[in-house]
């Protein structure tokens, strides 16, 4: 976050990077409200018409709160439930359709590419009926030069390691070492990838 970061907004992201329940009487579902619109607004001027490469880059730095790489590309349209918790690396190349629900936070490595459709899930709710508003929140990482492919799904807490492709349609559960095709429903590893440098 830049010098002229929300003192709200970095006591809430210290809370969702917690791993603890953020109950729905706390004052930050309050401000997960106020950027939940903001990622909307943003989100709906990305998605409607033609906006050259550096006009895109722009709102996705203003999405994330943060500086993104001259060399990002993204097809629209995208969409973020907040937008403050995602960090973008270098080369990264985001296709169409792709949803960020990012208030555990989502770290893309440098290199990677990104499927049309993509999920990613950041948050449960709590089993008990009587505390379900509760969110609770853990991070997805997905390393260097990763791949994953149209209509995966990741879940909340999964690492996708270095150089690892996620297959079409996989829902990721847990972690994906790094150098394999991980595919299925839940995603399991189906061989390695061997690298011919």
């Amino acid at each position: 976050m830049g010098k002229d970061a929300d003192p709200e907004l970095e006591l809430l992201l210290g809370k969702l990077n917690s791993g603890d329940f953020v109950s729905d009487d706390e004052k930050g579902q309050g401000i997960l409200r106020k950027y939940a619109r903001e990622a909307q607004r943003i989100t709906a001027e990305i998605n409607t018409g033609f906006h050259e490469e550096s006009e895109l880059r722009g709102l996705m730095s203003e999405l994330t709160g943060k500086d993104i790489p001259d060399d990002f590309c993204l097809f629209p349209p995208i969409y973020s439930d907040f937008g403050k918790n995602i960090t973008i690396g270098k080369g990264v190349f985001i296709n169409s359709g792709c949803c960020f629900q990012d208030q555990g936070g989502i770290t893309v490595g440098d290199g990677c590419f990104i499927g049309h459709q993509v999920v990613f899930a950041t948050i449960d709710h709590n089993l008990d009926p009587c505390r379900r508003h509760e969110l609770l929140t853990s991070p997805i990482r997905l390393g260097r030069n990763v791949w994953i492919g149209s209509h995966a799904t990741i879940l909340r807490g999964v690492t996708v390691g270095d150089n690892s492709v996620i297959a079409a349609g996989a829902v990721v559960t847990r972690d994906v070492p790094e150098n394999v095709v991980a595919g299925g429903v839940p995603a399991r590893i189906i061989r390695r990838i061997r690298n011919h440098v």
